[in-house]
């Protein structure tokens, strides 16, 4: 059987971003290989990437020197324990993309297996995610190293120093795609009241939010709030749009719903 570098167990959207972004990225086709329950999806990703698929999961295992756990948290017990039970999980490393499972769980139901944790995000699917990635004390540097050339194939990386601080990262980047919509989406509902078409509205609320995004990567010597201010001059419109924002609670808001993210991967954790 030929061995491929990476094989993903669950071939869903995260899992289809990493493996496109590593592609793009020049990871060959030929060191990477994935399966999953449904058959559709495995077709086109192997129409797509040209890449192996498998029929079952210990296939894929059997084939894989980095095994990337790609299902839902709530089908991962048993997933794990079927590989344990029936494949070869000794000398591989296991990446998790799983929200709240513990390294500890992952090994209670793998076994003794080196695992390294990872919350990657929506933007992953064009290359400008942002992954945490937490390490236990007893992953080598080489095995660092072949976690972050998959992940870092779709976006920034940040290591993380402890595993709490995954429910830290789904709070400020994991979940945060939704925040920025749901603005974008008010943004976009107001101006169609206002007369304009739903693709205008569209098209000019989210290229604002692009070219805005690319000021603030472009400079980053000046902060957020002082780019904010630089907009809302005293006595301007937008002063008057900024200030109804701060009367609102809007920071206030911001970090409430950030804490109930957080909160509810903490929950997440005791429940599996």
């Amino acid at each position: 059987m030929t061995t491929q570098q990476f094989v993903f167990i669950g071939a869903g959207h995260m899992a289809s971003s990493l493996i496109g972004g590593m592609v793009r990225q020049g990871i060959s086709a030929s060191t990477i290989g994935a399966c999953d329950h449904n058959p559709g999806k495995l077709e086109s990703l192997q129409n797509q990437y040209q890449i192996a698929t498998y029929a079952d999961s210990i296939s894929a295992m059997d084939a894989a020197e980095v095994v990337i756990l790609a299902v839902k948290p709530q089908v991962m017990q048993d997933l794990c324990q079927t590989l344990k039970k029936q494949g070869n999980v000794e000398g591989k490393l296991f990446i998790s993309i799983a929200a709240g499972i513990r390294c500890e769980q992952l090994q209670n139901w793998l076994g003794h297996v080196p695992i390294i944790r990872c919350m990657p995000n929506l933007p992953a699917k064009v290359g400008e995610g942002v992954t945490g990635v937490y390490a236990p004390e007893d992953i080598t540097a080489s095995q660092k190293q072949s976690a972050e050339r998959a992940l870092s194939s779709v976006g920034q990386v940040v290591w993380l120093d402890n595993e709490a601080a995954i429910n830290h990262i789904i709070a400020i980047a994991g979940s945060a795609p939704a925040y920025f919509f749901l603005f974008m989406d008010a943004m976009q509902q107001y101006a169609q009241e206002l007369g304009f078409s739903e693709e205008q509205a569209r098209e000019m609320v989210t290229h604002t939010a692009l070219g805005s995004v690319k000021l603030a990567l472009n400079d980053a010597q000046t902060t957020l709030a002082t780019m904010c201010q630089n907009v809302a001059v005293k006595g301007g419109t937008t002063a008057e749009a900024v200030q109804v924002f701060e009367q609102a609670g809007l920071r206030e808001t911001v970090k409430q719903a950030m804490q109930a993210a957080i909160e509810r991967g903490q929950q997440l954790e005791r429940q599996l």
